[in-house]
């Protein structure tokens, strides 16, 4: 018969003593690592023909790797609860930075957006750092509020401003991908938070009717989407990356052509090493080989579902939630966009496309639900010790 636990010491000797467990955090990383390798070589397959430097994108997707683990074990060991007592600041420093890309001559512009500040050859896109800046805020406001979410002001229109402050710059640079992602991850955990719908709805409308209206404003963005509409027609202009990638998925069938053995790459699909990698598995590795990619986020997802369950409160909670969700929502972008199904936007594929901020990104999230992982209770816990946990936490 288990003996019953009197005080807080033997509470924590009793935790120390317990059996850990593979937690669903744990298969998380699993798949993220084995979708990284699966980047590292498809990414060297795609560029290996360059005739400049074979193995430069490679080598720097290494040093991105490295430059997330690095951060990942920081965020997996940072005390998240005394970090949360700097949350308006750290808002403030991200949202110093999203406004300092705009300054000429400070942000650098590549094909008349203006998204990096770097020195030399390094350079690192802002707007990761935004994203995870608004979901860190967000959360925290509405952890606090969270007795007050069916208010107009403080369940809705407050927290809407943080989204919002966050996802103006950067439609400002232009990047109406990244702004659509910001702001989609906003309302989500503004949803799971509590808001109320009839709040919610128009937002959403009238979110759709903005972005709508960004689009027809802007031509070269206008033409974009008219030519998505019909990709055939279009192939030797607006939609010629798009049809090489259904191209590239026709010519791998179900088993693929084979690592190093795919074509597209050869001059044919541009930049098929960033947000275009995924046609380049599909061509090599066939249908196969892009299902298990499918199947790792799906895995993924589930699997942070399962973890969010075990959420000791709010804020945490909705932290691990956003995590889950800019993967998540990044790469359904991503396989739409390469499919034919969404319009062409540059998102790149988390773990697997080439480029430095993304990875970068991709790690801390990574990093945060490891720290969750390793700090939230963990289940199985006897009676006794439920109580005594409950008691503690009061």
């Amino acid at each position: 018969m288990e003996q019953p636990i009197d005080n807080l010491e033997d509470f924590n000797n009793s935790q120390d003593r317990a059996p850990r467990r593979l937690g669903p955090v744990t298969l998380i990383l699993a798949c993220a690592i084995a979708l990284t390798i699966l980047g590292l070589t498809i990414l060297f397959s795609a560029t290996a023909s360059y005739k400049e430097d074979p193995t430069y994108y490679l080598t720097k997707q290494l040093m991105g790797v490295g430059g997330a683990f690095i951060l990942g074990f920081i965020a997996s060991r940072i005390d998240i609860e005394s970090l949360r007592r700097h949350a308006w600041p750290i808002g403030l420093g991200a949202l110093a930075l999203l406004v300092l890309v705009l300054v000429p001559h400070l942000g650098i512009s590549v094909k008349g957006s203006r998204r990096w500040l770097g020195v030399g050859s390094v350079s690192l896109q802002v707007s990761e750092i935004g994203k995870l800046a608004v979901m860190f805020c967000l959360a925290h406001y509405l952890a606090i509020n969270q007795t007050r979410l069916n208010e107009f002001k403080r369940g809705f229109l407050y927290p809407m401003l943080i989204i919002l402050v966050a996802a103006a710059p950067i439609a400002r640079e232009p990047d109406l991908g990244t702004t659509a992602l910001v702001i989609a991850v906003g309302l989500i955990l503004l949803f799971i938070a509590g808001a109320r719908w009839r709040y919610l709805l128009p937002t959403i409308g009238a979110t759709i009717a903005t972005f709508s209206l960004a689009v027809w404003l802007m031509p070269n963005r206008l033409a974009r989407f008219t030519a998505f509409l019909d990709i055939e027609g279009n192939k030797q202009s607006g939609t010629y990356q798009l049809y090489q990638s259904l191209v590239a998925f026709a010519v791998g069938g179900v088993n693929g052509a084979g690592l190093g053995q795919g074509r597209q790459q050869l001059n044919r699909m541009p930049e098929a090493q960033n947000d275009f990698i995924f046609p380049v598995i599909g061509e090599e590795l066939g249908l196969y080989g892009t299902l298990a990619v499918v199947a790792l986020f799906t895995i993924i997802f589930i699997a942070g579902l399962v973890h969010l369950r075990r959420a000791p409160n709010m804020f945490q909670f909705l932290l691990a939630a956003g995590c889950l969700l800019f993967i998540e929502l990044q790469a359904i972008i991503n396989l739409g966009v390469v499919t034919g199904i969404f319009p062409t936007k540059g998102m790149p594929l988390p773990f697997i496309s080439a480029g430095l901020s993304n990875l970068l990104l991709m790690g801390t999230l990574i990093g945060i639900l490891i720290n969750t992982q390793r700090t939230w209770p963990r289940p199985g816990l006897s009676r006794n010790k439920r109580i005594m946990r409950e008691i503690v936490q009061t």
